[in-house]
């Protein structure tokens, strides 16, 4: 009875361990892929607010507080906009003065704990920018999705796709530079997001699944006059506009993509998700599978993507090496696999999602170039 006795343990103790590696993979996978519309992606550091100044703030010195260019600012009860650093004044050894544009919401002041966001407003259209916009329903997949469409005469239509850590403000940056060219932009909520439905498994699929809600809002578009639709989008959104272009059923109507970090390889980010939110990196793999065993197989997008009959318009890429979430190499192959169609704008110190935000006119003169062609 010996022996049964020592096999039956050695399994009981394999079954447990089995449990627990199952578990450990599913919490670490959760932790990538849970994380709710409009919650910060991890990486930066918070920063210290040393002090304030009329038009001036100064921060804890570090990567993040040196970038170039222009960031929101965010706390809790707090939204501000900075602007670039000020080469002009003092820094200390440990601290950085930069511009401050505005505070929007709450009071700004020494000992507060904040972060940087590429997102610069809050609220609409007309309540961030003073652009009037209609509210409208698209009739997705799972149930309707609310949209902003701010209206121009043009016939071609940007549809602009946010991405992981961000909600349908982010596209409030670029909303300004679309609207004096006279073109208009349907900035669609997508599954998942407040007031949209969520994702059937309650997990974000980088992509794979959303892009179905994209190609919802083409047809809304198209319903609505447009001709031709360019899609703009900011990380897992950009993927979502490949995938569209790819394989919607009515990607003839699509005349362009504009592709800001996009995700090209979803185990990658992925295990960058997951280790930016502190998963010990033995469960990284773990992670890796286990999403891919509750949200099913995610084919090679790069691959997809470079086919000739895959991608047949016109892509204006902007990507850079300091994307710790989605990695800028597969941007770069790309660009190299489809040069007839594919222009790459490689955009140094600036993080995920945040192109625009390290160089506001160089990236508008690209987008401007890109367009005139398309309109």
């Amino acid at each position: 009875m010996r022996p049964a006795t020592a096999t039956a343990a050695a399994v009981t103790t394999l079954i447990g361990v089995g449990a627990a590696v199952i578990a450990a993979g599913r919490y670490a996978s959760d932790v990538a892929l849970r994380a709710p519309s409009g919650r910060p992606l991890p990486g930066d550091p918070r920063l210290t607010v040393h002090a304030t100044g009329p038009e001036r703030i100064t921060l804890t010195r570090s990567i993040a507080s040196l970038r170039p260019g222009t960031y929101g600012m965010e706390a809790t009860g707090l939204h501000a906009v900075l602007g670039p650093v000020l080469d002009r004044v003092p820094h200390t050894a440990d601290t950085v003065v930069r511009r401050l544009e505005r505070v929007e919401l709450g009071v700004l002041g020494p000992g507060a704990r904040v972060r940087l966001t590429p997102q610069l407003h809050r609220g609409t259209p007309i309540s961030a920018l003073g652009l009037a916009q209609e509210d409208v329903e698209i009739p997705g997949e799972l149930g309707p999705l609310p949209a902003w469409l701010v209206a121009a005469p043009r016939t071609t239509w940007v549809i602009a796709l946010h991405g992981l850590g961000t909600t349908r403000e982010h596209p409030l940056n670029l909303v300004p530079f679309y609207n004096r060219r006279k073109i208009p932009v349907l900035v669609p909520a997508y599954r998942g997001d407040e007031g949209a439905p969520p994702s059937p498994d309650g997990l974000a699929h980088l992509g794979d699944s959303e892009w179905r809600d994209v190609d919802a809002a083409i047809r809304y578009a198209v319903r609505r006059g447009a001709r031709k639709v360019v899609l703009h989008g900011w990380g897992t959104g950009a993927s979502m506009a490949l995938r569209a272009a790819a394989e919607s059923g009515v990607r003839d109507r699509i005349g362009g993509l504009v592709l800001d970090s996009p995700v090209l390889d979803w185990e990658a980010t992925l295990r960058n998700l997951a280790a930016a939110h502190h998963v010990p990196g033995p469960l990284l793999p773990l992670a890796v599978r286990a999403a891919q065993g509750r949200t099913g197989p995610h084919g090679d997008l790069l691959q997809a993507v470079s086919e000739p009959d895959a991608l047949r318009v016109p892509v204006l890429l902007f990507h850079g090496p300091d994307d710790t979430i989605a990695p800028w190499e597969p941007s770069v192959e790309l660009a190299a696999r489809r040069p007839d169609v594919v222009s790459l704008q490689t955009v140094r110190y600036a993080p995920h999602a945040s192109m625009w935000n390290a160089d506001p006119v160089r990236y508008e003169e690209s987008l401007r170039r890109f367009l005139t062609p398309l309109l």
